[in-house]
Formats: C-alpha cells, structure tokens, sequence
C-alpha cells in the first residue's frame, strides 16, 4: 500500500530528524569529549586551571584581578591590564568597552552616579593611578594633571569663526581647577553638571599639553583588551612594576626580572602577536620564590 505524499514526506523528514539528532547530538559532542581525554589535551579542555597548595587559583587562559576587597591593587602583585568584562575579567560577561578614539567628552550628569567618563578620561586616570603606584610618570598627551581629558569647548562669536568668546574645560567640574588658566585670552570655565556644550555649539578641542610623546605607562596598562579576559600584559608594563614588587617583597630587582624573563613568551609562530607576560603564573612563582613577609 503506497502511503499518501504528504505522510511520505514528514516520514522522511522525522528521519532525517532522527538520523542528524545522533550525529549532531550525540556522535559528534561524544567525539569531542573523548579528543579533550588525550594525554597532552586534557589540561586544555579543562580550562588550563593552575592549582596552588592543592587550591585551584585560576587559569593560564584568563586573566584575573590582584586586588584587595576594596578593589585596590596589593603592592606585593604583579598588576594585570584593565578588563571591561562585567566587574572585571567576568567570562561570563566578556566584551569590550565599545568605545573609540573619538570618544573624549564626559558626560556629567545631575546625579554623579549617572556621569559617565569618556575613554580618554579612562585612560588618564589609569595612566595616572599606574604612575603613583609604579613610581613613573603618568603623564599622556591630552591629560589633565588630575587624570581627565584634557578637552575644551570653545565658543566663537561667529559659530565656527570669529574671535573666542568663551571656553569650558569640558570634563573638569568643581571643586577642581581648571587645566588651562586662559586659551587665546579668554579664561578657562570649569564645566557644569547636566549641561551639554558641545550641543550649544562648542567646539570640542584638544589639548595635547606638555607630557612626554613616549608614554612610561603603556597602552596595554590603561586600555582593556577586546575580550576583557587576556592573562597576559606587555613586557614594558611588567619591567615599570618590577622595582615596586622588588621592594614589597625585600627581593633583589635583578631576581625580580629574571622571573619576569622566565614568564615571557614570544610571538605565536614567531611573527604573529606581540610578546607577554602571563601575570598569575608570575606572581606564583613570585609567592613561591619571595613569600611576602
């Protein structure tokens, strides 16, 4: 008896259902499982943990805070790079800040837990939080000495032409003191809260001001990584840390830097990436060379 086309062809689909839910559901996770038992490819389907004392403490993979309860950086540590992942180096919440070279202005709100820093705010004031902790100059073009966007709005009589008629230090609002005492003869306004300048006609201008072009903070200490989960930082941004770690420890420097030596590992196949520390892995090996004391 020939079935009707239309039970035919659900048959044949609830087949192929069938047949695709054992390959695709089933055989292949199966596979995967049973490749990630290897010897030599387990430690990495696990997660790559990194066990200390019997605890397990992290992964070679993620990268993790070194930090006290109120979130400040334990002088002792090696420090990681900032993270935009939830609070921090979340994996559950890993992204990027989304933000881009342009953006430069604060938005100040009423309520200051509703301001919002620009990311060239962001990297001044980590710029200059990493100086003071590392003993080095925290300056970068187009800073404020008190860690903000060194940004103007100025307003001409002419809209875009014209003498200047007014200036406001966009991302400085009282009590602080504005960076700039006057630009072209007019003096410098500190910014209000709730107040959009650049929408009244302001002309955003930088100020590169007089900070070194070669920063002694590198980029990777004050900007995130896409993922907000690299394990790893800069071999610039480890040797600016070294003297601190040095000294909190009692430790030789020069000890100090070969284990940062030790924890360095070069480009993927020799030309692709850029050299890195992997900071958990240092700093154990710094807890086990130099227990604090």
């Amino acid at each position: 008896m020939r079935l009707p086309t239309w039970l035919a062809q659900h048959l044949a689909a609830l087949r192929a259902l069938l047949v695709f839910t054992a390959l695709l559901g089933l055989a292949y996770p199966l596979a995967l499982v049973a490749v990630g038992r290897i010897p030599g490819l387990a430690d990495k389907a696990d997660g790559s943990l990194v066990t200390s004392g019997g605890q397990t403490v992290g992964s070679t993979l993620l990268g993790q805070s070194f930090t006290d309860a109120d979130g400040n950086p334990v002088p002792r540590y090696f420090q990681s790079r900032p993270s935009a992942a939830g609070d921090g180096y979340d994996p559950t919440a890993t992204s990027a800040s989304n933000l881009g070279p342009e953006d430069i202005v604060d938005t100040h709100a009423t309520e200051p837990a509703e301001s919002t820093p620009s990311l060239l705010t962001q990297v001044c004031q980590r710029s200059k939080a990493v100086g003071e902790l590392n003993g080095v100059d925290g300056r970068r073009p187009y800073c404020t000495p008190d860690g903000v966007g060194a940004v103007l709005a100025v307003f001409r009589r002419d809209g875009l032409t014209g003498p200047v008629v007014r200036v406001i230090s966009v991302n400085q609002v009282a009590p602080a003191t504005p960076f700039l005492a006057a630009y072209q003869g007019v003096p410098v306004e500190l910014a209000r809260p709730g107040v959009d300048y650049i929408a009244d006609g302001g002309l955003v201008t930088p100020i590169r001001g007089d900070a070194p072009a070669a920063p002694a903070v590198p980029a990777d200490a004050v900007t995130a990584s896409a993922s907000g989960l690299d394990p790893h930082i800069s071999p610039a941004y480890a040797r600016i840390q070294v003297a601190r770690v040095a000294r909190e420890r009692g430790a030789d420097p020069a000890a100090v830097r070969r284990l940062v030596a030790e924890h360095t590992t070069g480009r993927a196949l020799g030309f692709m990436g850029s050299p890195g520390v992997n900071v958990l892995n240092l700093n154990l090996a710094l807890d086990r060379e130099f227990p604090a004391p």
